[in-house]
């Protein structure tokens, strides 16, 4: 399938109806397929964002918040040769599979999206996704904790506790652990944003390192960073670069991940907007490039 028509969109929702049951039983029956694959890396479509409320593209408030358009460009973009799988929450992953699309392809269910955007207790991120029982129950590759640290939120420390624990729970059941360690700051407002220094990724890098009882099964997800070598020099855990929202800076963006894959240690991408929302471009064309810097020769 390489995109959705109105007449599967409007089954999908008659089935959410009549068919609840549908929905899940088509999640635990996909054909899976092994983590990672004979090269050792991966190209993830994220689209986890809308569990947190984060639907802004660039100047766009809601771009992301139209499901048939998000289902649409998630369909193309999983076609694409070279594309591993899709990390997302668990009406996307439901819908994904209702609609065929998730055969031969990995599903990592997101856990902490308690964290809405915006809000004064963003990062006191609860679990209000999947939890590991799930994960494994609906018949997934892995979960994926989102772990932001800033060093006077208080609700930071029941973050890290979760994520440890969870940590723990996914590798027990030998399943995939992604985590996003990401440095943050308060502003004088009150507001977290991202802390773009490497010295601070370098950090978080190494504290999520050590979470849980065995980093056996956990692989980190991470900005890209012109010091690379540094910031996955920090860990021997296998690291997958996000995207973001490069806005009109695309091509940084590429360049940035295509030299940060010489490091031994990153496996690949977990891309989201800057993949099925690409400045100035249609999907297909910006997974068929970030599928190239992966896997190499993926045209």
């Amino acid at each position: 399938m390489t995109g959705l028509t109105r007449e599967n969109y409007d089954a999908l929702i008659d089935a959410r109806v009549f068919e609840p049951e549908s929905l899940r039983s088509a999640l635990a029956a996909r054909r899976r397929r092994s983590v990672p694959g004979a090269d050792g890396r991966l190209l993830i479509l994220a689209a986890d964002h809308t569990a947190r409320g984060m639907l802004a593209v660039g100047d766009e408030p809601l771009a992301v918040a139209d499901r048939y358009t998000l289902l649409d460009r998630l369909l193309r973009a999983l076609a694409q040769p070279g594309v591993d799988g899709v990390l997302a929450s668990a009406d996307v992953l439901e819908e994904l599979a209702w609609l065929g699309a998730l055969d031969d392809r990995l599903a990592i269910g997101t856990m902490n999206r308690g964290g809405i955007i915006g809000a004064t207790w963003e990062l006191d991120d609860r679990l209000t996704a999947y939890d590991a029982d799930h994960v494994a129950s609906c018949g997934l590759d892995g979960g994926k904790t989102l772990l932001r640290i800033d060093h006077t939120d208080p609700g930071v420390a029941r973050t890290i506790e979760t994520v440890a624990a969870v940590t723990t729970q996914l590798a027990d059941r030998r399943l995939m652990c992604m985590i996003e360690p990401l440095p943050y700051l308060k502003e004088p407002g009150g507001r977290a944003v991202l802390d773009r220094s490497d010295e601070a990724l370098i950090k978080v890098v190494a504290v999520a390192s050590g979470l849980g009882s065995s980093s056996a099964y956990t692989w980190l997800k991470i900005p890209g960073s012109d010091r690379m070598a540094e910031v996955a020099g920090a860990t021997t855990l296998p690291v997958l670069m996000l995207g973001g929202d490069p806005g009109a800076d695309g091509e940084a963006t590429f360049g940035r991940w295509a030299a940060s894959m010489r490091e031994p240690n990153v496996r690949g991408l977990v891309a989201g907007r800057a993949l099925l929302y690409p400045h100035g471009q249609q999907p297909e064309e910006a997974v068929a490039r970030a599928a190239a810097i992966v896997h190499g020769g993926v045209a």
